[in-house]
C-alpha cells in the first residue's frame, strides 16, 4: 500500500512534535544526546525500545479507545507500511505497532496525525491514556454518559507542562456505572459516575493496583 500525505491536515502542535522528534533522532545519532536522555524523551513520544536491536514499539494515544473507521484504517495502513501489518490493542485502549525503525517513527506519526491521532505522552512518566468503559453512552445502568468527561480530561493533560517529566506515570480511568466496568479500582485515578438530585459527579478512587499502593478516596462532586 502507499500513503499520500497532506501536511495541511496536521495540527500545528503535532507538526511541531514531529519536527522536534526528527531533530532529536538526528542529534542522538550524531552523539549530541546521550542514550539515557534520549530514551526519556522518546518514551514521552510513544516510542518504546524493543529487545530486538534497531527496532521500536510505536504506541498511539487513543483517549477512551474512541476511533473512527477512517482512523482505524489509517493505523492499519501505517502498520502495513512501517511495521508488521498487525495491530496490538492494549489493555488500556491504545494501539501499538511493533518492529518500527527509529528513523521511520516521524513518518509514522505524520501519517497518524493526518487523521488526528497522536503519540504524545503515550509512554513514559506522563499522564497516560485516559481510558473509559466500552459501554459508556449505551450502558443501561449509567447515570450519565462519561465520554465527554473522559474526552476533556484526556485533552487537558496532553502537552500540559505539569505532566512532561513526572516522577512516575499516572493512569486514569472512567467507569460508566457503579459496577466499575472500567476497573477504576486498579488505576491510579478512577472516576465512577454518580448523580445526586440531578447533579452529575463522581466517586473518585486513588492509588489502585496500577500505583505503588492502594487507597480509596471519598465521593467527590
Amino acid at each position: 500500500m502507499s500513503l499520500t500525505h497532506d501536511a495541511l491536515t496536521i495540527a500545528p502542535e503535532d507538526e511541531k512534535d514531529i519536527n522536534e522528534l526528527e531533530e532529536r533522532i538526528q542529534k542522538f545519532k550524531n552523539g549530541q544526546i546521550d542514550e539515557e536522555r534520549f530514551k526519556l524523551y522518546r518514551l514521552t513520544r510513544g516510542i518504546y525500545g524493543q529487545r530486538e536491536l534497531g527496532v521500536q514499539m510505536f504506541r498511539s494515544k487513543i483517549p477512551f479507545g474512541s476511533l473512527t473507521a477512517e482512523q482505524l484504517v489509517r493505523i492499519a495502513d501505517v502498520s502495513d507500511k512501517y511495521a508488521t501489518g498487525n495491530l496490538h490493542i492494549t489493555t488500556r485502549q491504545d494501539i501499538q505497532l511493533h518492529y518500527v525503525k527509529l528513523d521511520d517513527s516521524p513518518a509514522v506519526w505524520t501519517a497518524l496525525a493526518e487523521k488526528s491521532i497522536t503519540a504524545r505522552e503515550a509512554c513514559g512518566n506522563t499522564v497516560r491514556n485516559v481510558t473509559a468503559s466500552a459501554e459508556a453512552g449505551i450502558d443501561t445502568n449509567e447515570p450519565f454518559d462519561v465520554s465527554p468527561y473522559a474526552h476533556v480530561t484526556a485533552h487537558y493533560f496532553i502537552r500540559n507542562p505539569i505532566c512532561q517529566e513526572m516522577g512516575r506515570k499516572i493512569k486514569p480511568a472512567f467507569s460508566s456505572s457503579i459496577h466499575d466496568n472500567a476497573l477504576t479500582f486498579m488505576h491510579d485515578f478512577g472516576f465512577i459516575p454518580v448523580a445526586v438530585d440531578g447533579v452529575e459527579g463522581f466517586k473518585v478512587v486513588v492509588g489502585g493496583g496500577l500505583g505503588g499502593a492502594s487507597l480509596i478516596c471519598s465521593n467527590g462532586f
